[in-house]
């Protein structure tokens, strides 16, 4: 059995726990750009296109008020932009707001980052195009934490009000705080079946994707070797979905994780198991 997973697969939903729906559904749809296409008093649905969900929000109750270092769970996602433009109107949009955000230029990408009123890591990025992403002798693909081109970006930037962010967004990849390198790899890429795309553990981290992607899933210690799982009452990530290209697929991964002796549980038209450092993974 091929352990290679998917090359097609793309990522979905991710879900969040808050502490105020309100105050989050508004910076999601005020500051982001995202619609909210279901509220209730516990939970909300976020959206680019007004139809699929990007971004589930559920509220805890008696939020955990500690400190997230040592722990395992959300670095950030990333909501893929289609173009640069796309990209220069969500900046324009942040310096109007006077909101400060933290950027790269890795290479393959050029990206913002901030967080949500909960310290829920964000990073909006555009992808440059496969043609140019370079690889080295080693046949990982070169990335960078270089200084981004502000005044270039902007400059693509329209004339128009920002109303909200492209609808053609999307989730491109999800970056986790892990307790552990090796299991990560062997979990992520032995067993789950991503490749490793780059091998950046000497800075404390791995990168990992599908169909030659640089990274579908992102994976780091920075938070500690041995971090543990936040409680279940703490904001932060609640699970994650992987969207698999056919139900052989699906069947092909999921019977996969079971050889290895992991729980799989069907729940309707998905899978739900749970990684070695206690993060939700859904597939669909």
């Amino acid at each position: 059995m091929s352990n290679q997973i998917d090359p097609a697969l793309s990522l979905g939903k991710v879900a969040l726990k808050v502490s105020n729906i309100e105050r989050s559904v508004a910076f999601y749809e005020q500051v982001i750009g995202l619609k909210a296409i279901q509220v209730t008093e516990t939970q909300a649905s976020l959206s680019a296109n007004g139809k699929d969900v990007l971004l589930e929000l559920e509220v805890v109750n008696e939020p955990y008020t500690g400190s997230r270092r040592g722990h395992t769970g959300l670095y950030h996602f990333a909501l893929l932009l289609p173009t640069r433009k796309a990209l220069g109107n969500i900046l324009k949009h942040f310096v109007q707001l006077r909101i400060g955000v933290g950027q790269a230029d890795h290479l393959v990408s050029e990206a913002l980052y901030l967080s949500d009123p909960d310290q829920n890591g964000i990073e909006i990025y555009r992808d440059r195009p496969r043609s140019e992403w370079q690889y080295d002798s080693n046949n990982m693909v070169r990335m960078a934490t270089d200084p981004i081109d502000w005044e270039g970006i902007l400059a693509e930037a329209d004339d128009r009000p920002f109303t909200s962010i492209d609808e053609n967004t999307v989730m491109g990849h999800i970056h986790l705080h892990i307790s552990d390198l090796n299991k990560a790899k062997r979990y992520y890429c032995d067993e789950l079946g991503f490749s490793l795309e780059l091998d950046w553990s000497v800075n404390g981290a791995l990168f990992t994707g599908a169909g030659r992607y640089h990274h579908h899933i992102g994976l780091n210690i920075w938070n500690g070797r041995g971090a543990t799982p936040l409680p279940a009452n703490a904001t932060g990530l609640k699970e994650y979905t992987i969207h698999l290209s056919s139900a052989e697929e699906k069947e092909a991964v999921v019977q996969r994780l079971k050889q290895f002796g992991h729980e799989v549980e069907a729940r309707g038209d998905h899978y739900y198991t749970v990684d070695p450092f206690g993060i939700g993974i859904i597939l669909k």
